[in-house]
């Protein structure tokens, strides 16, 4: 099985301004990355996130709801979450 570092696109990274280093903080930066469901019904919506989810590794930190008025999809939701490590990284 490939490593998650080797099946992310090189574009994929997180820029972190030169001299930047919290090592020494109690509460480090945990970089996270999010994903947007649409859909025109709330049904619809989390059958989206329930499939793609179940077919990730990943941890879910958070999410949130949004209703864009005057749209074909009105129905947002975003999924904050981290990779889980795989297992032969550890």
């Amino acid at each position: 099985m490939a490593r998650m570092s080797d099946r992310l696109g090189p574009s994929l990274r997180l820029d972190v301004p030169e001299g930047f280093d919290d090592t020494d903080d109690d509460t480090q930066v945990h970089p996270m990355a999010r994903k947007l469901f649409t859909g025109a019904t709330a049904a619809e919506v989390f059958g989206k996130a329930h499939e793609w989810v179940s077919e990730q590794r990943v941890f879910l930190v958070d999410v949130s709801w949004d209703f864009a008025h005057d749209e074909d999809e009105p129905c947002t939701l975003s999924v904050y979450f981290t990779f889980e490590p795989d297992p032969e990284d550890n």
